[in-house]
């Protein structure tokens, strides 16, 4: 093709004496006015595409997650060819494909979307809490190496409170005829104005290592209750096995200089507690149970006695350690997860 077209002939004249399309002649002309002999010998790549480890895979989407500028990079947003780029750059993959990127992001449940008002951390220790539970929760999920020093904890546990819980009627859906009246009408909510009967409040532990949900139901949320539901989380692995226990900064987790018995007990029962940061409770993994606690459990519900109410949830959270790997319950957990 090459010649002919030296030689001064048409490309349909070229096309016809090599039995191809003009298309295919302009293109073979156009690459080698563009990349000269180096094009007469392309590098074509058959076969499947490359497949990528779980690893790569999760380094991938925790980079897609991140802000270029964190990475000294003078974007506000990542495209995908710049992602692309820096994967490779970064050595995380060794090629990838802009298309290949889109999908693998996709599986993993990350798109670009537009921005949305958030409330940002005045913590002054912000980026030092996020990164060590970000830390902590690549220790669980394999994507980070234990370091030589001691200290890592063999354990992650996501532990906060959920309440607090009124005896109401919540909202929720439910099967019912098409249509109005009938000699079968839709069941109704009641409507309250008065609710004398208190709260509840449930303090939960989620563990990632074992995907497993505990949690008891108080009257109250202070310190004493909380100590209580630590010291049975810890009855639940042998006193050698560190534990590292993300929670918030509510002030009954907190240990100051006048108030040190939840400090104290932790030094002394060989575990860590990793504070999330003020305003980022979404770092807490555990806040994504808590959204399917409430669409399994309690949407629909109007329950007469706090008794009823913490049955329920106590048989759910035993359902939902047999059924973990229920679809539609990842689906809630994934997408209310942040971190």
């Amino acid at each position: 093709m090459i010649l002919l077209a030296a030689q001064g002939m048409p490309a349909p004249r070229i096309a016809e004496a090599t039995f191809t399309s003009e298309d295919r002649v302009r293109d073979v002309i156009h690459n080698f006015n563009a990349d000269g002999f180096d094009a007469l010998y392309p590098r074509y790549r058959g076969g499947r595409p490359p497949t990528f480890t779980l690893a790569e895979r999760q380094q991938t989407k925790k980079l897609a997650l991140s802000r270029p500028q964190d990475h000294g990079l003078p974007f506000s947003t990542w495209s995908l060819s710049k992602l692309a780029d820096f994967l490779v750059a970064e050595g995380v993959v060794e090629d990838i494909s802009h298309e290949g990127l889109r999908e693998l992001l996709d599986e993993a449940g990350v798109s670009f979307q537009r921005l949305k008002p958030w409330k940002q951390s005045r913590d002054p220790d912000d980026e030092a809490k996020k990164n060590r539970i970000l830390h902590l929760y690549g220790l669980m999920d394999g994507t980070e190496d234990v370091g030589d020093g001691d200290g890592e904890p063999e354990v992650v546990i996501c532990l906060d409170e959920f309440g607090p819980q009124n005896l109401k009627p919540h909202p929720g859906r439910q099967w019912t005829r098409r249509g109005r009246g009938g000699p079968l009408p839709r069941r109704r909510r009641r409507a309250t104005f008065k609710r004398p009967h208190g709260v509840r409040h449930l303090l939960a532990a989620y563990d990632l290592s074992r995907d497993k949900l505990h949690g008891h139901v108080k009257a109250r949320k202070r310190r004493g209750e909380l100590l209580t539901f630590l010291r049975y989380v810890r009855s639940l692995y042998p006193p050698g096995v560190r534990l590292a226990i993300v929670l918030g900064n509510a002030s009954a987790h907190l240990s100051t200089k006048r108030d040190t018995p939840v400090g104290a007990w932790a030094a002394g029962n060989n575990v860590e507690l990793a504070s999330t940061p003020t305003n980022a409770s979404y770092l807490n993994r555990i806040e994504g149970h808590f959204a399917a606690l409430r669409y399994f459990t309690l949407d629909g519900t109007d329950h007469a006695s706090h008794g009823e109410q913490a049955s329920m949830i106590g048989r759910y959270i035993a359902w939902r350690n047999r059924h973990a790997h229920d679809q539609r319950l990842r689906e809630i957990v994934n997408r209310a997860n942040v971190a």
